[in-house]
């Protein structure tokens, strides 16, 4: 029973940015459909497999809905989903709204049908500017929203991409903030309401909310960027057996840093001794910070900055990360028995309330693996939903008996 029980989302997403969010609001308790095409989302063929179609990035964006295929661009299938739309509470979409449009499924269309429906366009640009109907992926909005200048100016002076969908999460989370808002706002006043995500909006904000700087005043009080955030040197710290995540970032952490290194000398460094004193000299600091931790191993630093109260962590792997005893002691990665893709490692939900207990309410679904099941609870019949599949609107549901 979580925090969104009760409430239906009709999830008409692909790839990682919708399915991020819709998700979240499936793992919080909220019935999610996901409408896929005939060939599925594409995200199921990516990554190593055990069985076609189930793919680990598919796996692990798709938790906590319900599948089902429908060819929207026939008549029968824009007219099957309008029926579902007809009692959700939310709609989430990630194409281009003028391609909502030619589906004849734009808000003037689907909010006369249903009054109180949430229309969440989770999409690349604000729909009032010159960039309103052009494609935008992750890449091109890391780029566009500075990420990948600043990568080069705290690196190599080579721009770079994260190596992680960055944006498609970060827009995705804000997607279910503004859902959840929205909901409130409709429970207040019993009317729905449009609501759009725009991913490039949503990283510039995101982005220069660290960097604006100097840029933050008119005129400007210099060229932006935030110092700390940018110096090379602010990175995991080479130790004389591997890395280390270190900040010594206050006042009482440096003096006790200074304490456990005997480093005295620093302490009366006006460079080092006060906040203002180190945000001027950053590069410099970091710089020797990383010549004092190639003096020990990683283990010896551990245990000295622990017992310090200074803030460490390790620098993790992909497959070290497994392993760390938090996450074990959490059991953030469970092993749990998929019914068609055996044992997996799946992943918590990381919030928790008191009295309303969130937790994947199943995991990712077969293609189109609860079609007949959705269509019955639509009004479907069942020569109804045979001639859907005959007419190849969707397909057969898997497992299905057959007459």
């Amino acid at each position: 029973m979580g925090p969104l029980e009760g409430i239906k989302v009709i999830d008409m997403t692909t790839v990682l940015m919708g399915p991020y969010a819709t998700q979240m609001l499936g793992d919080y308790g909220a019935d999610v459909i996901k409408i896929e095409a005939l060939e599925g989302d594409v995200t199921r063929q990516i990554g190593p497999t055990r069985h076609p179609g189930m793919g680990p990035v598919f796996l692990n964006t798709n938790r906590s809905k319900r599948s089902l295929c429908l060819d929207l661009k026939q008549p029968a299938g824009r007219d099957a989903v309008l029926r579902l739309i007809k009692t959700a509470d939310v709609l989430v979409y990630n194409v281009r709204p003028q391609a909502m449009a030619r589906l004849q499924l734009g808000y003037d269309v689907v909010s006369e049908l249903n009054p109180r429906l949430i229309y969440a366009g989770v999409f690349g640009f604000g729909q009032d500017g010159p960039y309103a109907a052009k494609p935008a992926y992750d890449d091109l909005i890391q780029g566009g929203s500075a990420l990948a200048h600043l990568m080069a100016v705290g690196g190599d002076d080579t721009p770079r991409y994260v190596p992680n969908a960055l944006v498609d999460r970060i827009v995705g989370l804000t997607a279910v903030g503004a859902i959840c808002a929205s909901l409130v706002h409709r429970d207040r006043t019993g009317r729905g309401q449009r609501v759009d995500i725009p991913m490039f909006e949503t990283m510039a904000g995101f982005v220069m909310g660290d960097h604006m700087g100097g840029l933050t005043y008119e005129p400007p009080l210099d060229r932006g960027g935030y110092a700390r955030h940018l110096s090379r040197d602010r990175r995991p710290y080479k130790t004389s057996d591997g890395y280390i995540c270190v900040i010594v970032y206050n006042d009482k952490q440096w003096n006790a840093f200074f304490d456990a290194t005997g480093r005295d000398d620093l302490r009366q460094n006006p460079k080092f001794a006060t906040f203002a004193g180190r945000a001027a000299n950053i590069d410099t600091v970091y710089a020797e910070l990383a010549r004092i931790f190639e003096t020990r191993t990683t283990a010896e630093w551990t245990e000295l900055l622990v017992k310090a109260d200074v803030p460490v962590m390790p620098m993790h792997n992909l497959e070290s990360i497994l392993q760390d005893p938090h996450l074990v002691a959490t059991n953030f990665f469970p092993v749990v028995d998929h019914p068609t893709e055996g044992r997996i490692r799946n992943m918590k939900v990381s919030a928790t309330w008191s009295d309303t207990a969130a937790e994947p309410a199943r995991l990712a679904p077969r293609l189109n693996e609860h079609g007949e099941e959705i269509l019955r609870e639509a009004g479907f019949f069942a020569g109804e939903i045979a001639t859907l599949v005959r007419d190849g609107v969707t397909r057969t549901t898997p497992g299905a008996k057959k007459d």
